[in-house]
Parts: C-alpha cells; sequence; structure tokens
C-alpha cells in the first residue's frame, strides 16, 4: 500500500470526476452569479446575502481543492480474489460468540459507507482485517471494549 494513496474503485472515480466537473461548471457560475447579485444590494458590511455567498464560495472552493487531491493522488482498485483480505475483498466475518455473518466490501476512505456494507481498510476493524486470511480470528479495541471476530469467508 502507498502511504499517501486514495485507494477507489473506477465507479467513485468517475463519481468524483462528475462532481469536480459540475462544482468548476455549473455551481462555480450559480456562486459568481449569487455574490455579484449581492454586492448589488450595497453596504456589504452587514450584508447577509453577500456573507452567504461568500461563504458558500469558500466551501465551493474547499470541496474542489479536497477532489483535485483525491483524484492526483488516486489508485485504482479491482475487486480482489485472493487468498488474504485486501483493499478491494469482499469478506465475510462473525463476531466471536455470535451466530450472525455480516460481508462486508474491503475500501478506501472515500468510498466507506456502512449501511451500503462498505468498509475502509483505515477503520479499527479494516485495519486489522488487511492481511488475514479465511479462518483468522481478529481483534480491536473499539469504546465498549475489545471485540472480536473471525473471518469466514473471502470472496
Amino acid at each position: 500500500m502507498i502511504k499517501d494513496a486514495e485507494y477507489l474503485s473506477t465507479e467513485k472515480k468517475k463519481e468524483l470526476e462528475t462532481e469536480l466537473q459540475d462544482l468548476r461548471g455549473p455551481q462555480r457560475k450559480e456562486i459568481l452569479e449569487s455574490l455579484e447579485f449581492a454586492k448589488s444590494l450595497g453596504d456589504l458590511s452587514e450584508n447577509a446575502e453577500y456573507h452567504q455567498a461568500r461563504d458558500n464560495q469558500r466551501k465551493l472552493e474547499e470541496r474542489i481543492e479536497q477532489i483535485e487531491h483525491i483524484l492526483k493522488n488516486a489508485v485504482i482498485v479491482r475487486e480482489s480474489h485472493g487468498e488474504a483480505v485486501n483493499i478491494g475483498s469482499t469478506i465475510v466475518i462473525q463476531k466471536v460468540g455470535s451466530k450472525d455473518n455480516k460481508k462486508f466490501a474491503i475500501v478506501g476512505s472515500e468510498e466507506a459507507d456502512m449501511a451500503q456494507g462498505k468498509l475502509s481498510f483505515k477503520s479499527p476493524l479494516g485495519a486489522v482485517l488487511i492481511g488475514k486470511r479465511k479462518g483468522d480470528t481478529v481483534s480491536f479495541k473499539s469504546p465498549n471494549g475489545i471485540i472480536a471476530y473471525k473471518i469466514v469467508g473471502i470472496e
């Protein structure tokens, strides 16, 4: 793994590129128009519309910078079907002492979404899973204490 890399799926990379185009184009134009309108209202020191438009512009430019950084450092990850857990692997785990299985895809931090079964490799659980194999048991410290999971399968 590369230290400062952002690991992305092809789909997430395309999604970020589309968002970047929208931010640089229509959204930036919209904010500039709202700034011009707010300036036309007069006294900028007490002009709430102007201050809101400036705040929106700052947020937009920060997001553009963030996406550009992510894309610049992106490493595209394909699904991994190896013997060991890696970014791109889909795993099935079982909490020790439970009979319920949970299925997760190991992804980069930009794509993490527990509701969709996407677990960041940088999360406490994701980090201890990297490199492990089917049948291995891993544990990590959580706010609720030490939690252990057994790897039931790697897809």
